[in-house]
């Protein structure tokens, strides 16, 4: 039986799954404008950034290349969304699809990483 750990952590990045696949979908859709107030943008990409550098330096050994992961495409998010309002509105959609692919990659790797963590007891 799969411990409750792990069961949170696959439904946590199967969240960040279908986070990342609505922001493409926005993206393709191009219902994409800078807000009236970039600074919201500007705030959400640092806040984002310092979310990945504290998950980072707060990382356990056990983790390793899990805790990289989800530490490192929270910071690539924050700098794809912090760029959003200081480029052209031209490329507005292009960063928020990279965004997006990024949550969408971290999903996919992040849950199969948590379904191969040694205490995950489950088939391989």
């Amino acid at each position: 039986m799969p411990k409750t750990a792990n069961l949170f952590r696959l439904l946590n990045e199967f969240i960040i799954l279908l986070l990342g696949a609505l922001l493409i979908l926005l993206a393709v859709d191009r219902g994409v404008s800078l807000p009236s107030r970039p600074s919201a943008m500007l705030a959400l990409g640092v806040l984002l950034m310092y979310w990945g550098v504290r998950a980072w330096l707060q990382r356990q050994d056990r983790e390793g290349g899990a805790v990289v992961l989800r530490s490192g495409s929270l910071v690539l998010v924050g700098i794809l969304v912090l760029a959003i309002p200081l480029m052209p509105l031209r490329y507005a959609d292009v960063l928020l699809a990279l965004a997006g692919g990024v949550l969408v990659t971290r999903g996919l790797l992040g849950g199969i990483l948590s379904m191969r963590e040694p205490g995950a007891n489950l088939p391989r």
